[in-house]
């Protein structure tokens, strides 16, 4: 993975929601836009229905809009009551920023590309993360999107990324190639788990991802019936529980 950025653009500031956890990270990254001598900011992704969450991104205010980058829960619970609390509404695009569709965590996941006060970066939401892969969510998420998207940031070059979860990283490319070269080496594991007899999302799960946290397993699921449906190998449609204890 590339390296943390030891500071953020001048534009931006970091409002870090207050639900950690396994798939969240520290918390929801919500992004506040100012660019230098403006009154007004916009926001990125208001995050959960926290009310102190919430108010104190509209303590930033005025807030002349909501940009999104996909509609999961800990991205946009609290969208209504932040448009409550500062009258701003959902916007596509805002001067300075420009909507870049990435699908493939989500269906409708995007990223902004963000190039104000001479400074450029892109906001990722769960496309790139700060710290460790994100999950392609099947089956809203597909992997052929996913990685076709990761081929989109990587041509961004070597620009900051702000993303959904985590710290800020340095390089949008190397974040992209490295996002890339998991996913392949990921996708040759199923590949060799399903020749070699596993024929259930479970048995996939539990060879492929025996490294990582039984936590995460009911999560990583969700990417192995992406991969599978990607490699074209048909999987029981039902959800595996798992005690993770």
């Amino acid at each position: 993975m590339v390296g943390v950025a030891d500071q953020l653009p001048t534009w931006a500031t970091l409002v870090r929601a207050p639900n950690p956890g396994p798939m969240t990270l520290e918390g929801t990254n919500t992004w506040v836009i100012r660019p230098a001598g403006v009154s007004s900011c916009v926001v990125v992704d208001p995050g959960p229905l926290d009310e102190g969450h919430l108010r104190s991104l509209a303590e930033h205010g005025p807030v002349a809009g909501i940009l999104l980058t996909h509609g999961h829960a800990d991205h946009v619970a609290g969208l209504d009551r932040l448009i409550e609390l500062t009258g701003a509404a959902v916007m596509d695009e805002s001067p300075g920023v420009r909507r870049i569709g990435t699908p493939g965590h989500t269906g409708d996941s995007a990223c902004f590309l963000v190039d104000l006060d001479d400074q450029r970066a892109v906001l990722t939401g769960d496309t790139i993360l700060g710290r460790g892969t994100t999950v392609v969510a099947h089956p809203d998420g597909n992997l052929g999107d996913y990685l076709r998207s990761l081929e989109l940031l990587e041509g961004l070059g070597a620009i900051p990324v702000l993303p959904g979860h985590g710290p800020a990283l340095t390089d949008c490319a190397g974040a992209a190639r490295y996002y890339l070269e998991h996913r392949r080496q990921r996708l040759e594991q199923v590949r060799r788990a399903v020749e070699a007899g596993a024929t259930t999302v479970r048995e996939v799960v539990e060879s492929v991802y025996a490294d990582v946290d039984r936590s995460l397993w009911p999560y990583a699921q969700w990417s192995v019936r992406a991969q599978l449906e990607y490699l074209g190998v048909e999987s029981s449609a039902t959800d595996v529980r798992w005690d993770t204890s």
